[in-house]
């Protein structure tokens, strides 16, 4: 049974004259990762904005956020460049722990997400994945209760990208905390989600909640369940797109 923690009840948004969402309720179990799927323009990092936040409903109410500290990956890596990459950690840590233990958890965080060796290295010498990999590493040592990831990925090639899916698993499986994880991409979506949330287009709406209980480890691309998944849900998000670009 999910322990509730975030809800979002008969939330209302509208950006400009574009009405995003209206009367869309959710929620998001603590300590579990929820994914976000939907075609572009329907709203996804709009409700990450709501929940960080950055924004607020217009109508409505979101509950389960207060007091939650909330770290946040953006689309671009936003790395601090007069910064090294051990450093880019250390500012996130800040004074929340001891030298020592900072010391220890800049290794930790790096070693994982083999970046240790470049840890003196400022972020104009990575390379496009490698300051993502640090982005999420900042976001993973910031202390949070609530992790956003608005598309991380998405500039990167697909065995990247596979890959990272996998350390941020591994990365919470070492530390649980709620993650709320919005992509284009289904199968980061099926390899990563515990519940999956596929919205229509504008205004949106929520098409189907797809609970995974797989662990993991058995989440192999090509194989069932998430062969027959990615199926269903790719054909729900066609449907959706053609919404937007009628002549497709």
């Amino acid at each position: 049974m999910i322990v509730r923690l975030i809800k979002f009840e008969q939330v209302h948004k509208t950006l400009g004259q574009t009405r995003v969402l209206g009367d869309f309720s959710f929620s998001a179990g603590k300590n579990k990762i929820f994914c976000i799927i939907g075609p572009s323009g329907c709203g996804k990092t709009t409700i990450l904005q709501l929940l960080s936040g950055l924004e607020q409903p217009d109508a409505g109410r979101i509950t389960g956020l207060a007091g939650l500290r909330v770290s946040y990956v953006f689309q671009e890596p936003r790395l601090l460049p007069w910064k090294t990459v051990a450093g880019n950690l250390d500012f996130a840590l800040q004074d929340v722990v001891s030298p020592a233990e900072k010391q220890e958890l800049i290794k930790s965080y790096l070693s994982t997400m083999g970046l240790y060796e470049y840890r003196d290295s400022y972020p104009k010498a990575l390379s496009g994945g490698m300051k993502q990999r640090l982005a999420i590493c900042r976001a993973f040592a910031f202390p949070h209760d609530l992790l956003l990831l608005d598309e991380p990925f998405k500039s990167l090639d697909m065995p990247l990208r596979l890959g990272l899916v996998r350390h941020v698993v591994k990365m919470w499986q070492a530390a649980p905390r709620t993650i709320v994880f919005v992509t284009h991409d289904i199968m980061e979506a099926l390899l990563l989600g515990q519940r999956i949330m596929v919205l229509s287009a504008r205004p949106t709406e929520i098409l189907e909640t797809i609970d995974l209980d797989l662990p993991h480890e058995q989440r192999n691309v090509g194989e069932e369940p998430l062969t027959s998944l990615y199926t269903k849900m790719l054909a729900m998000l066609e449907t959706e797109n053609k919404k937007y670009y009628p002549g497709l």
